[in-house]
């Protein structure tokens, strides 16, 4: 099923991002800022994991973006989105009109890294308030991962937390993969983040 998806994202030349994280890190408020950002130029759709709730494609759904909800629990309440479910969802979505299209998945650092949806690249957001060593707790996650963003750095001032530990513990378990520090509440970092992501969307245009 994933590589169905991969090939019907691919002939519509739609970039398919996968972002994950645990709960609370700020990747809806990351998404929310990437959304403003990138919108109008780069057409962008979102489908949103959550076990309960619309509260985060509510959010999103103020940048313009077209927003498709799954609740997984209908389904036991898995803690990751399938091959299946992102299937369904792309259905709801017309395809003809996306550059983009990001998954922002269920908050867990374990079970939505085991699981290939279609996309062409997978980002996990890391927040300072978590501790410096997830990436060492949590490896796969972070060696599945093509870039990392380690969100909330204006809370820096206030916390006993060691960033170029959290960096190191990242490239031990993924040498070289980019990391982005950034802020989703003041934006700083931010730029970095959108050319990176930018710059993918081109590649695969491009072919």
């Amino acid at each position: 099923m994933a590589r169905r998806n991969r090939q019907i994202f691919s002939d519509h030349g739609i970039f398919v991002l996968n972002m994950m994280s645990s709960p609370g890190s700020g990747k809806t408020t990351t998404l929310e800022k990437t959304l403003v950002r990138l919108m109008p130029e780069i057409r962008t759709a979102v489908i949103v994991g959550d076990i309960c709730t619309t509260h985060d494609a509510d959010r999103l759904a103020g940048s313009g973006a077209p927003v498709v909800q799954v609740n997984t629990d209908a389904f036991g309440g898995d803690c990751h989105l399938s091959a299946q479910m992102i299937e369904k969802a792309a259905a709801g979505i017309h395809l003809n009109s996306l550059d983009l299209l990001i998954v922002e998945n269920i908050g867990n650092l374990v079970c939505p890294a085991e699981f290939d949806i279609g996309e062409d690249a997978r980002v996990v957001v890391l927040s300072v308030t978590e501790g410096e060593d997830k990436p060492a707790k949590y490896p796969l996650m972070f060696r599945e991962c093509d870039a990392a963003l380690l969100n909330k750095i204006d809370l820096l001032p206030y916390l006993d937390y060691d960033r170029q530990a959290a960096v190191d513990f990242i490239h031990q378990v993924h040498p070289g993969m980019p990391v982005f520090e950034i802020s989703a509440k003041t934006e700083e970092g931010l730029d970095a983040w959108i050319e990176w992501l930018t710059a993918a969307i081109r590649r695969k245009r491009s072919g």
